[in-house]
């Protein structure tokens, strides 16, 4: 397939194609073109959510009338062309993870995977700066861009039916985080006492595609001291 590509996700979505990878600068094009796309602010445009490799496009199509999808892939093109990644960066954001024991229990077993200490696994997570490349799977779930590629670790076998909120994972070649309590079969390394999703905040997702994320490990003790 020739990217980029435009289908039609429904009689108000389009979804515009830059790629089938998850690369930092496929995704750093997919930002750019729904930031430029946002500020025309075209008077159909109701919704602009990128992912690792797309955008898609929520529009009014009373607004439009006739030829609403070629009208959105015309603009959707126009700010493909105009559009370049931008040199500046989101917000960098810490988010506090205190790692193993009950708050991480695959922490053990991906040591013993990696070959490596579990002293070794924390320091190498936390090292890393990450970029939040998408919000998915669940309201506020953030997926991180930036995990040693030494780090990589196939999801479990069998899903747990319950992650807590807070945990911070691997699932193959990303990390990330798990907003609210569910299902999920990434290995759980650890546990942020930091609430990332909050239906009454202004702003309900703590973190926002494009933003730049630091773990900062603590250890049980501040886990439980911090305020709610």
């Amino acid at each position: 397939m020739s990217f980029p590509v435009c289908e039609a996700l429904a009689d108000d979505a389009l979804l515009l194609r830059l790629g089938e990878r998850i690369e930092v600068d496929l995704n750093a094009r997919a930002h750019a073109v729904a930031a430029a796309l946002s500020a025309a602010a075209p008077p159909w445009l109701v919704d602009v959510v990128p992912a690792y490799a797309s955008v898609a496009v929520f529009f009014d199509a009373a607004v439009l009338g006739d030829g609403a999808h070629a009208q959105v892939e015309q603009a959707l093109r126009a700010a493909l062309r105009s559009a370049a990644p931008s040199d500046t960066h989101g917000r960098l954001v810490e988010i506090p993870v205190c790692y193993g024991g009950p708050h991480g229990q695959d922490l053990q077993d991906s040591a013993q995977a990696l070959e490596i200490p579990e002293a070794e696994l924390i320091q190498r997570h936390a090292a890393g700066q990450y970029t939040v490349g998408m919000i998915g799977f669940a309201p506020g779930f953030p997926y991180l861009l930036g995990l040693d590629p030494t780090l990589a670790l196939p999801r479990l076998a069998t899903p747990r039916t319950r992650v807590p909120a807070g945990s911070v994972a691997i699932g193959g070649a990303q990390t990330g985080i798990y907003p609210r309590g569910g299902a999920g079969g990434w290995r759980l390394l650890g546990r942020t006492p930091v609430t990332l999703f909050d239906p009454a905040r202004g702003q309900p997702c703590l973190l926002s595609p494009g933003d730049r994320v630091r773990f900062v490990p603590i250890d049980a003790a501040a886990f439980d001291r911090w305020p709610p």
